[in-house]
């Protein structure tokens, strides 16, 4: 700071065009640098004028600026005063730095500040300013993700016009390692096309997956269309953009549905040729992968700074490609070291396959510590025992495992991970469900034979709490499991449970749905084991008394052996749930039924869908913390709904489609009568008074006038179904766009709905992406399908467009463009040219179910085979002219990682 005593001082006059609203008539204030540190700023920013008497050698000593005019020939160095021309507020900051006093930087003061450091030539400043936005921009600084991206875009700009190089490397460096934050604000597409280069070109480009990538550069190029234009009128290839994509590594179906881009569907053609180049390999360890030309394109993009890696939807994937993407960079540059890695792969395999241990010095690989969360879900090539010793490995801070839709993971594989990545916390091995049909009869044994125990080289844990410290004592760590989801796993059965709450014991969250093996004794004793679950998913299993019984009885401890304690709520299970679904679930009796819910005061989340649930047994429900509920198909009433909603203001999802009972005042039961001070017509008055909806699926005695009471609670809904016994009215369904301005999904059943209904959602739900109109009624044409709804992914049309022909079929394919599943119904004027209709307007296809819809079939089925990311496909009477062999001709011809195929009259 300069002495108080120099009185050599010049007085600085700062005008102030735009003063903030001031209390003070007076025009100008004065102020001194001596009291600098006591300056109050909004007072100062209030003046139109303000003058500064500042230190006139300290000015000179600290600016170029003033040095040049106070010192100089300029008419200023004699006089007592000068006119400064600047931002005021800026130029405070400027002269509180040339003062010695600290300085606040922010991404939007930043460049103000540097430029104003620049031009009055503060060398101090312009030294802060570098440090800070060099420690902001680092990975390793305090500031990540501090800097807004039309910030960031600022800076650039602003470094460019100024010669400052450092500026934009260090924005290129900041997007390229923070590109998935990046890609999802609202001004991606106002990034300089220089700047993407820059960013796409840099080493630490960071990304989830490539898919994410081409979706950023899609959003980027369709908001600068103009700017293609100008690169076809100057002769450049606006296609090279993605050359910095790694298209061998995209999902099949993404590369499929973007075929038809109108400005890179060539770009995708080549991805699809690789992809099915790459499949058609032989095995892995024949290594043919790794002698393609380009393996810089076959590497899974890791940076030090990767968090995710989703390969999900990728049937190329093999071990090779994982493992060239781990190894070090030489490996995929030099050939001789290349060949190598084809006996890395064979070694891997036969030790995974013999349970031998890997050698430390077999696998060279990189380790990338960031990465917590991958996703190989529906990766069907990939060896599953090996990849995890490439995963545990290269991801030793690994916390979510996603494997959905693999065949041949094994408890024995999870036993393993479970082990070899001894922080991994989340565990997905869904399948599909939907090919499942419930048993009408509980499953009462589950056969051991069907499951290989685990070999005595693995870490099998005994039924003995013993076994439990000899592992601790062997210096390994147990498992930390907290999240596993089997879904669908139809080929679990009790013993695999009985593995698994040994070595889970920690379990928090539990999904069984589906996993129709399992008995409810097999269920019952994984739920004495594991009791620190609060989330169980146990929808269309044998999941019955025994269960209800282990969720309901007290346990305590004794010397590592549970006892159960009969009556002891407080210490139950069931008492510190926080989500059970049990729909399906129909070997629940009334007794034990009503024990259960008593219990569960903690929910947030109840589904009871088609189990035998009725207003008594509802009635037994005491929790007040209900975000979801799902009553669907029982026998429950209005008034009961309304007593639960009564006492659950924070519902958000009501499902309860199907309930025929809803309009009944009071429902009799076998035990007695349930009596209720509440009306069906009460719900909704409850709902619209008490929630704010985001999801409602509703039957019986859904109607105009419900709708009328629940709208304060549905302003915020994304999804509404409608079902049988529900009707809304016309209307009421023209003014839901109105009403519900948010909804992305809208399915309605038996319905009354015209042209002016259907016009009105096609082009007012411009966040619509599920529309599904079943057996409705009244007159609609293809005038109701005539506009653009690019959002829209889903699409099923039963029995309410019997006219429409090929060429509505071709307008659908422009004004939809962007389905990835479709359902059509009833539609008896379609011909077999329709097949290529389909499969050329909509390459992306993942689901197609063609019912009933005319002659489509009578020539055989080849063109719907060219929608080669296909998954679902279901046909039914749709002609003649199916093959006997179809379903193993489909199975060849297109990369089915799961297929569902009901064909008839084959």
């Amino acid at each position: 700071m300069a002495s108080s005593s120099d009185d050599d001082f010049v007085i600085l006059i700062c005008s102030n065009p735009n003063p903030i609203e001031a209390k003070t008539p007076h025009e100008e204030i004065h102020i001194s640098t001596t009291d600098i540190l006591s300056w109050d700023l909004p007072t100062i920013l209030s003046y139109p004028t303000v003058k500064v008497h500042a230190c006139r050698n300290r000015l000179i000593e600290k600016s170029s600026y003033f040095q040049g005019l106070l010192c100089g020939s300029f008419s200023e160095s004699c006089l007592d005063s000068t006119s400064i021309q600047w931002n005021l507020e800026i130029f405070v900051h400027v002269l509180k730095c040339i003062y010695g006093c600290p300085l606040h930087f922010t991404s939007k003061n930043f460049v103000p500040l540097f430029e104003g450091a620049l031009y009055f030539g503060v060398e101090t400043l312009i030294s802060k300013c570098k440090t800070w936005f060099s420690e902001v921009s680092s990975p390793k600084g305090s500031g990540s993700l501090q800097i807004e991206l039309d910030d960031l875009i600022h800076i650039w700009i602003f470094g460019l016009e100024f010669a400052n190089e450092f500026l934009p490397e260090l924005c290129a460096g900041y997007l390229a390692r923070n590109f998935m934050w990046a890609m999802t604000s609202k001004v991606f597409g106002d990034v300089p096309y220089n700047l993407l280069l820059s960013c796409l070109d840099h080493p630490y480009l960071t990304v989830d997956s490539e898919m994410h990538l081409s979706e950023a550069l899609l959003v980027w190029l369709n908001a600068n269309s103009k700017q293609l234009e100008n690169f076809s009128r100057t002769g450049e290839n606006c296609r090279g953009i993605f050359r910095h994509v790694r298209i061998g590594l995209l999902p099949l179906w993404f590369a499929a549905g973007k075929r038809s881009s109108c400005y890179f569907s060539k770009v995708f053609e080549e991805s699809i040729d690789l992809i099915y180049r790459l499949v058609d390999a032989p095995p892995i360890t024949s290594m043919n992968v790794l002698e393609h030309a380009d393996l810089h394109h076959l590497k899974i993009r890791l940076t030090e700074y990767s968090k995710k890696v989703n390969l999900a939807g990728c049937p190329q994937i093999t071990l090779a490609t994982l493992l060239l993407s781990v190894l070090p960079l030489s490996y995929s540059m030099d050939p001789t070291l290349r060949k190598s890695i084809k006996q890395i792969l064979i070694s891997l395999e036969r030790r995974e396959r013999d349970q031998s241990p890997i050698p430390q010095g077999l696998l060279p690989m990189l380790s990338f510590e960031a990465v917590q969360e991958i996703d190989i879900s529906k990766c069907p090539r990939l060896h599953l025992e090996a990849a995890i010793t490439c995963i545990s490995k290269s991801f030793p801070s690994l916390r979510t495992l996603k494997a959905a839709y693999l065949l041949n993971f094994k408890t024995t594989a999870l036993h393993q991970l479970v082990h070899k990545c001894p922080l991994l916390r989340e565990v997905d091995l869904t399948m599909d469900i939907s090919p499942l049909i419930p048993a009408q009869v509980s499953v009462v044994s589950s056969s051991l034979a069907i499951t290989s125990p685990l070999s005595n080289k693995s870490l099998s844990v005994g039924d003995d709490p013993a076994d439990v410290m000899s592992l601790k004592k062997s210096g390994l760590s147990l498992p930390n499991i907290t999240k596993l989801t089997l879904e669908g796993r139809s080929d679990i059965c009790d013993l695999d449970l009985q593995y698994i709450s040994k070595f889970c014991s920690s379990l928090h969250e539990l999904n069984i749905q589906g996993c129709i093996s399992v008995t409810d004794v097999g269920i019952s004793n994984l739920l004495r084991k594991c009791m620190k679950l609060h989330s169980i998913v146990v929808c269309d299993t044998s999941f019955g008394v025994n269960s209800v019984l282990s969720l309901c009885s007290g346990v305590t401890n004794h010397g590592g052996f549970p006892v159960a304690h009969f009556g002891r709520k407080h210490k139950s299970l069931a008492f510190s749930l926080q989500k059970l679904h049990m729909g399906g679930c129909k070997g629940v009796d009334e007794t034990s039924f009503r024990e259960l819910l008593s219990q569960t005061q903690t929910l947030t989340s109840l589904c009871l869908r088609d189990t035998h649930l009725n207003d008594e047994i509802l009635h037994c429900f005491s929790g007040f913390s209900l975000e979801m509920l799902d009553v669907s198909n029982t026998m429950v009433s209005g008034a009961a709904l309304a007593q639960i909603v009564h006492g659950n203001p924070g519902l958000k999802h009501l499902r309860a489609r199907g309930c025929r009972n809803m309009l009944q005042q009071e429902t009799n039961t076998s035990e007695g009568e349930f009596s209720s001070s509440y009306t069906c017509k009460e719900l909704y008055l409850e709902l619209g008074k008490k929630c704010k909806l985001e999801e409602v699926a509703l039957g019986w005695g859904f109607s105009c006038f419900s709708v009328e009471a629940l709208q304060p609670a549905i302003k915020s809904l994304r999804s509404i179904t409608v079902g049988l016994g529900g009707s809304l009215g016309e209307d009421v369904l023209q003014q839901l766009s109105a009403t519900c301005p948010m909804l992305e999904s809208l399915i309605l059943h038996f319905q009354v709905v015209s042209d002016t209904v259907v016009t009105n959602m096609m082009t007012s739900l411009r966040n619509l992406r599920v529309l599904a109109l079943c057996y409705c009624f009244g007159d609609i044409s293809m005038l109701s399908f005539n506009f653009s709804t690019p959002n829209l992914r889903k699409l099923r049309l039963e029995r309410v467009t019997p006219w429409m022909t090929n060429n509505d079929l071709i307008i659908l394919t422009q004004t939809c463009a962007n389905l990835v599943e479709l359902s059509l119904l009833g539609c008896k004027l379609l011909g077999s040219d329709s097949q290529q209709i389909i499969s050329h307007g909509w390459p992306g296809l993942t689901s197609i179910h063609l019912e009933e819809c005319g002659k489509v079939t009578e020539n055989g089925i080849s063109s719907l085979l060219d929608c080669t990311a296909l998954e679902d496909l279901l046909l039914h009477h749709n002609g003649p002219g199916i093959q006997k062999n179809f379903i193993f001709y489909a199975a060849s011809k297109i990369l089915l990682h799961c297929v569902m195929g009901t064909v008839a009259n084959a």
